[in-house]
């Protein structure tokens, strides 16, 4: 199970890879998440307000079957911050490998 803090960071990048691929709103990010980490309504919006606070990504209103739908867009911060959680990946990733060596070498 991952750390709550890790998670938290882990779903922004989600989220923004997700909007990354094209606008979308709320049901259809939770729909393309399930994939690869589980997330509910009521994790995803504020998550949704804390991106939109940081200009990470912006939202639009579409009338869909008579109601208002609520679309997000990511924005030049929103790849910007992807980019750089992928650039951080290797010393990330040489972390992972440090702990899991120093685990290996206790067994």
């Amino acid at each position: 199970m991952l750390d709550a803090q890790l998670k938290r960071g882990l779903l922004d990048v989600c989220v923004l890879a997700v909007l990354r691929r094209g606008d979308s709103y709320g049901y259809q990010i939770i729909k393309d998440l399930s994939g690869c980490i589980a997330i509910s309504e009521s994790t995803l919006y504020p998550i949704l307000k804390r991106l939109e606070a940081s200009k990470t990504l912006t939202d639009y209103s579409v009338e869909h079957n008579g109601r208002l739908r609520r679309f997000y867009r990511i924005t030049d911060a929103g790849r910007k911050q992807l980019s750089d959680f992928l650039e951080s990946w290797s010393e990330m990733n040489a972390v992972y490998e440090f702990v899991k060596e120093s685990c290996e070498n206790d067994a």
